[in-house]
């Protein structure tokens, strides 16, 4: 089937009833971030006619309100910090302060750029976008305003919204969002981050070096809980040198708006002050209203249970992204996208490994890491599970960068690499190799050959597979 031009091609009629409606689209997408694009590119590069429902912007939270602006950030936060520090490097610069219309100029205008050329890539693969917000009014049926479309297939992918806590509201002002963070107009002087994850330590590793004075509230005993334990000490050594404070094991009672900003209560009857307060305590699925439940689709707290080929209960109807049980990762959402457009197309795809989805965490220093955490490995394996640890102290590209950290493995002795861990600024550029590593069930002598360019961070991954295969190099033993 050839390519369609920009318009469903479909005859419209009106029905009795005044309503508008469509004839059928192969494929009919509820969202366009992440997931929902994905899925419409792939569906119309194999062919089939695709019509794709968005209330919002092409390209969802990820690309205006989470991943894309937070990481714009996360850069301006890293030149700030390379000011403050450059005479460690024999350079004379001064950091004279932040400008926030300028932090926010640059952010938007990164957001801006990716939004024309995905606006323009979706155009012209033919794709009909269906400006409103849809709601699911039968099996196959999305209604939006006063039209009806209906799909041979219909793929779920509404996204998600920023969660608070009960009783604990976000007036936009003092009490904020990760969506209002993104759009302060200024530096706070003080910062409570009530949430010590991965959005929760992002915006306070951005706070910090841009000078505000941050603290953490964190209800788990660690910070990025869901990471490999050596990786949440590390970023907690880390944040101490920062001067970033962090409570664990701190549940949150109440807040209550002060002359000068908020007065947060902790369990135990602590009182914390500060300017602003982030609720960064995950994200919801957004599903409510949509009719998902209301047609059968079976649901849990939300969210949209699917099995590991993304179908819902209902026959003909797929779920993807942050509305699906697991890690809530724009990447995640992406290739889920991809694996629906080609099994409606009778592609047959393989489906995805949860544990084989990469994680970074983008604060100063980053964490990044794919496969099994060693408690996780444990668990399933017992004794058979080997570590080894090689320090970023023996890498010259970091000692070039000042940056510290490691690159752990978690391996079964005369097996495959179960899991790898870093920690470390730029490191997430690192994932991929070890996405390859776990993916493929790589033993570390399959590893070891390999040659990794010098001077790069890249090669203490290649070091670590050498401790592991038992031939470690610069490596104290």
């Amino acid at each position: 089937m050839g390519r369609r031009k920009a318009g469903c091609g479909h005859a419209h009629e009106k029905c009795k009833d005044g309503r508008v409606t469509d004839g059928d689209f192969d494929v009919l997408i509820l969202g366009a971030g992440s997931g929902g694009y994905a899925c419409a590119l792939r569906a119309a590069q194999l062919g089939l006619t695709v019509g794709l429902v968005e209330k919002g912007n092409l390209g969802g939270t990820c690309l205006h309100v989470g991943c894309i602006p937070t990481k714009a950030l996360l850069h301006a936060a890293e030149v700030a910090d390379a000011a403050r520090d450059a005479s460690k490097f024999g350079v004379s610069a001064t950091l004279e302060g932040i400008d926030m219309a300028g932090v926010n100029a640059y952010k938007d205008g990164v957001v801006s750029r990716l939004f024309k050329g995905l606006t323009g890539l979706v155009k012209s693969r033919g794709i009909t976008v269906i400006e409103g917000e849809g709601r699911l009014t039968g099996p196959r049926t999305v209604t939006v305003g006063g039209a009806t479309y209906t799909g041979k297939s219909v793929v779920l992918a509404s996204g998600s919204y920023s969660r608070s806590l009960p009783g604990l509201e976000l007036d936009g002002e003092r009490v904020i969002s990760s969506e209002h963070a993104l759009r302060l107009d200024r530096v706070p002087s003080s910062v409570i981050v009530l949430g010590g994850g991965v959005i929760g330590c992002e915006f306070a590793s951005v706070w910090a070096s841009f000078g505000a004075q941050v603290t953490i509230l964190e209800a788990l005993p660690r910070l990025v809980a869901a990471e490999d334990e050596a990786s949440s000490k590390a970023l907690e050594r880390a944040f101490r040198k920062r001067k970033i404070d962090f409570r664990t094991a701190t549940p949150f009672q109440s807040v209550k708006t002060t002359d000068t900003g908020v007065a947060v209560t902790v369990e135990g009857g602590d009182i914390i002050e500060a300017e602003l307060l982030l609720v960064a305590v995950g994200r919801g699925p957004l599903t409510d209203g949509l009719g998902y439940e209301e047609q059968g689709v079976a649901m849990e707290r939300g969210f949209v249970l699917a099995d590991e080929r993304c179908r819902t209960n209902v026959e003909g109807v797929f779920a993807v992204g942050d509305i699906v049980p697991g890690l809530q990762l724009a990447h995640r959402g992406f290739q889920q996208g991809i694996f629906v457009a080609e099994e409606i197309a009778g592609l047959d795809p393989k489906p995805i490994d949860e544990a084989g989805i990469p994680r970074v965490t983008y604060s100063h220093p980053e964490i990044a890491s794919v496969g099994l955490d060693e408690a996780k490995a444990r668990e399933a394996y017992g004794d058979r599970v080997t570590t080894v640890t090689y320090d970023l102290g023996g890498n010259g590209k970091s000692q070039i960068l000042q940056t510290s950290g490691f690159v752990k493995l978690v391996g079964l002795e005369d097996g495959p690499v179960l899991g790898v861990h870093m920690v470390g600024d730029r490191v997430g550029e690192l994932i991929g190799e070890a996405q390859l590593i776990y993916s493929w069930e790589a033993h570390a002598d399959d590893v070891a050959p390999l040659v990794h360019a010098h001077p790069t961070q890249n090669e203490a991954l290649g070091e670590a597979h050498l401790a592991l295969a038992g031939k470690a190099l610069h490596a104290h033993s």
